[in-house]
């Protein structure tokens, strides 16, 4: 990955599987985690952020979502369908 927006894919690959495999978490503070750093990736982004790095941060998120699909499958499945949700405001 050449813009860094966080974490290189790889870092990022290595984070959840660190915080998947903690045996002593619980599901919540894995999750809240994974969520964390999400976040911390959508808010290091701005109005002159690439298209690209903008399309990265989304590539990493669904990752994310993933690994949480995995720890906890209904909270996995909620944050899948929000970003695969369409804008329906415009449909008549």
């Amino acid at each position: 990955m050449t813009n860094n927006i966080y974490l290189s894919e790889m870092e990022l690959d290595e984070k959840i599987k660190k915080i998947s495999g903690y045996k002593t978490w619980s599901a919540k503070k894995k999750v809240d985690n994974l969520l964390e750093i999400d976040a911390h990736m959508y808010c290091n982004l701005g109005k002159e952020s690439t298209i690209t790095q903008k399309k990265e941060v989304k590539k990493m998120s669904r990752k994310i979502y993933r690994a949480i699909a995995s720890i906890s499958p209904l909270d996995g499945y909620i944050l899948e369908a929000h970003m695969n949700e369409k804008d329906l405001s415009n449909a008549s």
